[in-house]
């Protein structure tokens, strides 16, 4: 009696480990004190927090995006040094991105996690999560060594210094448009859409540092850098991006980048683009040059004198008691600016709003006939602009862009002052394709997000994607060289119709 009473005065306050796998797995009885009933199994090598990054792999895979910017990128590194492969260094990166791990530094704290493992790896069965000689990943002509986790902070930096160099910017450039177009002709059997309006914007991206080219900007009062951002208008794509410093004005270098996202968008995703900007943007080079390719814009246009001389003699309201409701009519005009080369069609929109002495007016100018499109549907129109914003507020507020990239020389290495300092990197390329390899994950997600929308006739947020869907945690069985992921969460309810949905996809080339 004695020494049973002994063992369970141990057994309940000292809490001793009681059992320990063979795989490494320990097994505390009990774990709390608040519930002595419930107990403790902690499986580092067997449970996930992220299992939707199986998911973001099986999107990755239907589209074909890794494959084909893999195919894109060039390698620099030698072959028999390798041991991560340039696809799984992609997937690496954009899957951490995807679930919300914004800096290199967690992939460390990740490396060993079985579900992002499974995800990124080429290998097959069980091979991504056992140490396995025999299996490898083989990378141009060279068989490196097997990876026995995610890859280190290190190499996810050297990754990126890559990525950002001349020869591959251009192709991570492309692979936003790519990875839209795929997307888009996949869920239309294959074919290009008829027609897509292509919304471009410039957002402020806070940075917090002196990061080359980040400025600060009096309209926003903060240290920011002033991209570019291009979308595909009401379908929520991201189709280009451009980084620039933080003082530019809206429309600096605005012209070619439009005219590049155009011709991209027609050959890969419609047949043809048409065009919304807002006020910032319209110019004589600009308008004269989408014209001379025959492509529809609607703009918004800053008032100015003459502008407003014009509206004078329409600011009068209807005969009649004002509604309790705000109204809005359209007058239609022809006007030409001082630097404008000819005349153009502008509509004056007018707005009545209640209890307001005065009426409000803007100007929108455009190229589409009125015999097409009359003052009130172009208003409609543009207005769709609102769309596009929120999906570019999506990108900066969910996927949290950060642009961190300094060129701070390393003072000291492993506790000791190095003695060759690296080769510089040039930082503002970096910071531009850290925001190209974020507004990638967000097209991937997106992607998963149209999904959702498709199975269950309901709007999804980016945001809520991810915390309902994709950070989901699991754990994973084994069985001979099968692996079985069982979930958690309200969220696994979804994933069988996803998976479905996505066997059905129209493939892709790659």
């Amino acid at each position: 009696m004695l020494l049973i009473m002994w063992y369970k005065l141990i057994y309940n306050d000292l809490h001793i480990p009681q059992k320990e796998h063979a795989m490494g797995e320990i097994i505390s009885h009990p774990a709390f004190d608040f519930n002595r009933s419930i107990r403790l199994e902690a499986r580092p090598e067997r449970a996930t927090s992220d299992a939707g990054a199986l998911l973001i792999r099986e999107i990755m895979h239907k589209l074909k995006i890794d494959r084909w910017l893999g195919n894109h990128l060039v390698d620099f590194r030698r072959g028999d040094l390798v041991t991560h492969s340039w696809r799984e260094l992609l997937r690496t990166k954009l899957i951490l991105l995807c679930q919300g791990w914004r800096d290199n530094d967690d992939a460390d704290f990740l490396r060993h996690d079985p579900g992002l493992r499974l995800s990124v790896s080429d290998r097959r069965g069980d091979a991504a999560l056992l140490p396995d000689p025999g299996a490898s990943v083989t990378s141009g002509n060279k068989t490196p060594s097997c990876p026995q986790g995610l890859a280190s902070q290190p190499t996810l930096s050297r990754f990126v210094d890559a990525v950002a160099a001349p020869e591959n910017l251009p192709a991570l450039h492309d692979s936003l448009a790519e990875a839209a177009g795929r997307r888009i002709r996949s869920a239309n059997g294959g074919r290009r859409v008829a027609t897509l309006t292509v919304d471009v914007d410039s957002l402020p991206a806070t940075v917090h540092g002196h990061q080359p080219g980040s400025l600060y900007n009096g309209h926003y009062r903060e240290r920011i850098y002033h991209p570019l951002i291009a979308t595909a208008g009401e379908l929520g794509d991201l189709l280009g991006g451009k980084l620039r410093h933080g003082n530019v004005h809206t429309a600096d270098g605005a012209e070619a980048f439009i005219l590049r996202i155009l011709d991209q968008a027609e050959r890969k995703i419609c047949v043809k683009a048409h065009l919304r900007l807002d006020a910032g943007f319209p110019s004589d080079p600009l308008l004269a040059a989408l014209e001379a390719r025959r492509t529809r814009y609607t703009c918004r246009i800053r008032k100015n004198a003459v502008l407003d001389r014009m509206a004078q003699p329409y600011l009068k309201r209807p005969v009649g008691r004002p509604p309790r409701e705000p109204r809005i009519w359209t007058h239609e005009l022809r006007y030409r600016a001082k630097e404008w080369s000819r005349s153009r069609r502008v509509v004056l929109v007018v707005q009545e709003k209640p209890d307001e002495l005065f009426l409000h007016h803007f100007w929108l100018v455009t190229n589409w006939p009125v015999e097409q499109v009359d003052g009130l549907a172009l208003l409609k129109h543009y207005r769709r602009r609102g769309l596009a914003e929120a999906h570019m507020g999506e990108l900066m507020n969910v996927l949290e862009p950060a642009l961190s990239s300094s060129p701070r020389a390393k003072s000291h290495y492993r506790s000791q002052v190095p003695r060759t300092s690296a080769v510089p990197v040039d930082s503002f390329d970096n910071n531009e394709a850290l925001l190209l390899l974020n507004m990638l994950a967000y097209n991937i997600v997106h992607a998963l997000r149209c999904a959702l929308a498709y199975t269950t006739r309901q709007g999804w947020s980016l945001g809520r994607v991810r915390d309902q869907v994709l950070k989901l945690g699991g754990r994973l069985v084994l069985s001979g060289r099968r692996v079985t992921m069982i979930l958690s969460g309200g969220g696994s309810r979804y994933w069988a119709q996803l998976l479905a949905w996505l066997q059905r996809l129209h493939p892709v080339e790659a």
